[in-house]
């Protein structure tokens, strides 16, 4: 779900972590094989428009309110959208087609490679603080599988946790074995 509770294992978390890692280093090569022909100032843009409108706002917005209250869910969109590789795949199309292919594009997946493998951000669920502060049911969980605590990430020690209050129509997850139903391991 995010770098702090991520919805797998910490292992499994380290192996999806590492498959961006190789795509980071895919994009780093070629960007340096290609150096000279990279036409910077449109790489630049292209690099950062994607936090420009996917993370700041955001993270602005979770800042102001203190990490004590939910952020509008539209924010969560704005990243997810703009951090996707099939929204980056299509400008990328897009570019090829109104302004011509070229390496200056390389950013694209760097940028999202990056994200995912350097840092662990992955997309960002509602019911998650905008920046990832470990949930006790994370831990719970780690818990029951027997696995370590993994470090708090982003942070000297754990915040206290918030997130969006759940939907009116939002109730407990019933996980009650069935009458006559024996739980198996």
């Amino acid at each position: 779900m995010d770098q702090a509770n991520p919805f797998e294992t910490p292992r499994t978390f380290s192996l999806h972590r590492a498959e961006y890692l190789v795509g980071l280093a895919v994009t780093t090569g070629l960007i340096v094989w290609h150096f000279t022909d990279i036409r910077w100032l449109p790489a630049i843009g292209l690099f950062l428009y994607i936090d420009l409108i996917g993370y700041i706002p955001g993270a602005i917005a979770f800042r102001r309110s203190g990490g004590r209250a939910p952020i509008h869910k539209g924010y969560y969109v704005a990243y997810n959208v703009m951090h996707s590789l099939i929204t980056q795949g299509a400008v990328a199309a897009l570019w090829c087609w109104l302004v011509g292919p070229e390496w200056a594009l390389l950013v694209l997946p760097f940028h999202l490679f990056g994200d995912r493998g350097l840092f662990g951000n992955f997309m960002k669920s509602y019911a998650l603080p905008f920046e990832p502060v470990r949930q006790s049911g994370y831990l719970r969980l780690l818990d029951d599988l027997g696995l370590q605590h993994p470090k708090p990430v982003g942070h000297a020690s754990d915040p206290v946790a918030v997130g969006h209050v759940p939907g009116a129509g939002a109730r407990p997850l019933d996980v009650s074995v069935p009458a006559g139903r024996e739980a198996t391991r």
